[in-house]
């Protein structure tokens, strides 16, 4: 436990002048290039490879903004004490999720057509999923498609915002006690009720956007496959800027080892979760050995994807499994930072792996799914015109320009407010907090 035990916090504001104070005009700046850019390539030559690097680049940095909003939904339902200092850092985090709103209007009218096959293709399969894709071929609409997208970022919104904004409304309360806990009462019913709502949208939001991306395939736990890496991103993400606030300045003796301790075990227990819901939903397919469910294995098992599909399991869980297993690790901070870095990288590639080898390999053939072996021939019709592995400049261009847009946000909300929940009930709680 730190040796010095402090009542309150007092370096709790951003410093004027310093990196965190210039970081919303830096990452935005260079996020706005960057996204600009990359929309720019979407009327060009290539821009079926840009559509799908910004989906992938979109779906990789919204995860960290919901799990932060999963993490902070989580700590009110439960009453947890030990999370008090850092969950401004998640409040801040998920009250960016009307930016993703914004961002996501590239996905939804410019490259609709070019991501869904659905949108345009028919087949018995297809026909029978119309019902919840929408997309009438007869006019070419995907209403369903966007009211849905319309209902999700509205939960998200207004719950990262009602709890960032309450959050913060109460840190003017020192000395009103009476005040000060009818907020911490309304933030835990919020939550109560929010919880669910998320869930729901969250998962119901990965089958819209990734999985939908190869139509006849199904899975049904994709949701939960997609929160699960999630709050692995949100839990490395969160290490990483603690890091960065004690470096610059604040937070210095508030935030402790045993803090660094407990973010890395949720960050280790959440990579065993979601190497647990990866093998769960791989055996099953396997198992079955259904053409429609197999899709999805097979078009990364051919064009360089097969070397990234047998290493997931060793960078993504194998590695890190060992090295944060470690009770000395969890509470070294270079350690922890070392396998922050490579957690938020592996889950880049983890979306990157999901998202990009469905451009141009979703099968579209005109099969009716009765006889497999029509089936089997648009699956492996479908693997072969899945595009070789490769990592385009296009790719970064909108990784960095959509993670600057984010950056930029949540520095930008963390300077209008204290970087910790300074009324909190369980601040005490949680500036004593010790690991045994």
């Amino acid at each position: 436990m730190s040796s010095t035990v402090i009542d309150r916090p007092t370096d709790i504001t951003v410093p004027a002048g310093g990196l965190w104070a210039k970081l919303p005009l830096i990452a935005g700046v260079i996020g706005a290039l960057c996204t600009l850019g990359t929309i720019a390539m979407m009327f060009g030559e290539h821009k079926d490879r840009a559509f799908f690097a910004y989906l992938f680049a979109f779906a990789t940095v919204l995860s960290i903004a919901l799990g932060a909003l999963g993490f902070v939904l989580i700590q009110h339902v439960t009453r947890a004490g030990w999370s008090a200092v850092v969950r401004r850092i998640a409040e801040a985090a998920a009250a960016t999720l009307p930016l993703f709103a914004v961002l996501f209007i590239p996905i939804a009218f410019l490259g609709f057509h070019n991501l869904y096959p659905w949108s345009h293709e028919s087949d018995a399969i297809l026909e029978a999923k119309r019902w919840w894709l929408g997309a009438d071929l007869g006019n070419g609409s995907g209403s369903k498609f966007l009211i849905r997208a319309v209902m999700f970022f509205s939960v998200w919104s207004v719950l990262g915002l009602m709890l960032w904004r309450k959050s913060v409304a109460q840190d003017a309360l020192i000395g009103d006690t009476a005040g000060r806990d009818k907020i911490t009462h309304s933030l835990w019913t919020l939550s109560a009720g929010g919880i669910f709502l998320y869930a729901l949208s969250l998962s119901f939001a990965a089958v819209d956007w990734m999985m939908s991306l190869q139509p006849h395939w199904f899975s049904t736990i994709y949701g939960v496959y997609y929160f699960a890496g999630a709050m692995v991103a949100f839990y490395a993400f969160l290490a990483l800027t603690m890091m960065a606030l004690q470096k610059g300045g604040m937070l210095k003796h508030a935030i402790t080892t045993e803090h660094y301790h407990d973010v890395g075990k949720f960050t280790f227990g959440h990579t065993v979760f979601w190497a647990y819901i990866t093998f769960c939903q791989f055996m099953l397919i396997w198992y079955a050995n259904i053409p429609e469910e197999t899709e999805f294995y097979m078009v990364r098992m051919e064009g360089g994807w097969d070397k990234v599909s047998l290493a997931m399991p060793i960078i993504h869980f194998f590695i890190p499994f060992l090295f944060l297993i470690s009770r000395h690790v969890k509470r070294h901070r270079t350690g922890l930072a070392v396998g922050a870095v490579w957690m938020l990288v592996v889950h880049t590639i983890d979306i990157f792996w999901n998202v990009m080898p469905n451009q141009g390999a979703h099968g579209g053939g005109e099969h009716d799914g009765a006889a497999a072996g029509a089936a089997g021939e648009a699956v492996a019709a479908a693997a072969h015109a899945a595009p070789h592995f490769a990592v385009q400049l296009v790719d970064i261009l909108a990784l960095v320009g959509i993670a600057g847009l984010f950056l930029a946000a949540f520095a930008f909300l963390l300077k209008k407010s204290a970087v910790v929940c300074i009324n909190e009930p369980r601040l005490f709680e949680s500036l004593r907090h010790e690991n045994y």
